[in-house]
């Protein structure tokens, strides 16, 4: 797959998709993100999902040269996938590199914005974050207990790791590759869902400029979330281990 190929004028754009049980969504997301331009491809990596997640979209890559598939079994988790992502994007030859839930949370039509606010005239941005906490992003398809779980969770993280960031929590991200280069994503630890936390922390702690742009945040419509408590619990004290590898000069 080579999605340079296919627009020189425009840089390559791959979006990757983490996937573990998405079957009913993986397909269609993929489509949408493929029809935003010729320049953008998939990268889907699926952890073996017991659901055939990986079997249709190998499938479908079959007959589609921007849509492929990194299949995983073993290493598993929401963090190992999202570096082996991202590693892979860049040996791809990946300019622009976006990451997004795949249960359509994260809507495709978003996706053109943040690409475009790294090219904004103005401050240089290596990073530009889909965010429900500015102008323009909500997330009013949520009840309140959580959206105030979001917003005490979002604190603890600017307080902890001081980045200058509304939406630490955010999973939708749009990369330079100059950017996961400098930050060395290959070297992320996290297995869990604070991958995202740790690349936002590093990022700022390289002094790159990161940007806010706002999206609608919806609700899953289908397939089940594979988000818990412990994980949640879980990731938030991996951010008080990315202050302390800080402090001693560890990170």
């Amino acid at each position: 797959m080579s999605p340079a190929a296919s627009s020189k004028s425009a840089p390559s754009v791959i979006v990757t998709l983490p996937t573990w049980n998405e079957s009913l969504n993986v397909l269609p997301l993929a489509r949408a993100l493929l029809d935003l331009g010729p320049n953008y491809a998939v990268l889907v990596i699926d952890d073996n999902s017991p659901d055939g997640t990986w079997k249709l979209v190998a499938e479908a890559a079959a007959s589609e040269p921007r849509l492929q598939l990194l299949h995983r079994t073993s290493d598993k988790g929401r963090g190992a996938a999202g570096r082996a992502g991202f590693v892979r994007a860049l040996e791809l030859g990946a300019d622009i590199v976006v990451e997004m839930d795949a249960d359509f949370s994260h809507q495709p039509r978003f996706v053109p914005a943040l690409v475009a606010r790294l090219d904004e005239p103005g401050r240089e941005v290596g990073l530009a974050l889909g965010s429900r906490a500015v102008s323009g992003g909500s997330d009013d398809d949520r009840g309140g207990v959580r959206r105030l779980i979001t917003l005490c969770a979002n604190l603890y993280i600017r307080v902890l790791l001081g980045v200058p960031v509304q939406d630490c929590n955010s999973g939708f991200r749009c990369w330079r590759r100059s950017t996961l280069e400098r930050i060395r994503v290959q070297d992320t630890f996290s297995k869990g869902p604070a991958i995202v936390q740790e690349l936002l922390f590093k990022t700022a702690r390289a002094r790159i400029g990161i940007a806010e742009v706002g999206i609608e945040f919806i609700e899953r419509q289908r397939g089940e979330s594979t988000l818990t408590w412990r994980i949640l619990i879980k990731g938030y004290t991996t951010v008080l281990r990315l202050r302390w590898m800080a402090l001693r000069g560890k990170l």
